[in-house]
């Protein structure tokens, strides 16, 4: 074998070599492109899902905040209405004609009483409560079968109207004011378990 033969045995196999470490690392390379968009791809899914799943929880606060705004714009809407709905109730409550007073209070007073010993106390300027009210109210409780000795107190105090039933330090109010807010905050705790649930 001649120099030049040799030479070109030698620049064959360097270019064979050449060739399968250039295969080489072109497949190395695709390789590691397949492996890098394979990740990027599941790097893409990711960042989809949280950002899909941050719109959404997003989306949620945004739509419970509302809720919240609207539930506080209804509450005070009708905390509104109670307000002028409890106003209207106590002046024509306060206003009532003599005789339609007179029965409610008839009616209140038998329903309140405890022992039929109770003293009762008015408001200062009480004058459709007197005497004769609480004769009808003991005779009332007589007939049911109670106790019907109630006596108008000489003791006065700013009620409104309505009255107090008092038995020693045992004290019943019953004026219209305690009365309609009693009625409001039942009816209130109503509204709320409707506007909030449960």
């Amino acid at each position: 074998m001649d120099a030049e033969q040799v030479v070109e045995k030698i620049l064959a196999d360097a270019k064979a070599e050449a060739d399968k470490i250039t295969k080489q690392a072109e497949q190395s390379q695709a390789d590691e492109q397949a492996r890098l968009d394979k990740q990027l791809d599941e790097y893409r899914k990711q960042t989809e899902v949280l950002a899909q799943k941050a719109a959404e929880e997003e989306k949620a606060h945004l739509l419970a905040a509302a809720r919240m705004d609207i539930a506080k714009q209804f509450l005070a809407e009708k905390t509104k209405i109670l307000n002028e709905v409890f106003a209207q109730a106590r002046q024509k409550l306060q206003n009532l004609p003599d005789d339609q007073y007179r029965e409610l209070m008839v009616k209140l007073m038998s329903e309140a009483v405890e022992t039929g010993e109770e003293e009762v106390i008015i408001d200062n300027n009480e004058t459709r409560i007197d005497r004769e009210l609480i004769d009808r109210v003991n005779q009332k409780l007589s007939i049911s079968g109670g106790k019907g000795n109630l006596k108008l107190s000489d003791e006065r105090q700013k009620l409104g109207a309505g009255f107090i039933l008092r038995q020693g330090r045992i004290k019943n109010n019953v004026s219209i004011q305690t009365l309609l807010t009693q009625a409001r905050k039942e009816l209130e705790i109503e509204l709320a378990k409707e506007l909030f649930g449960n």
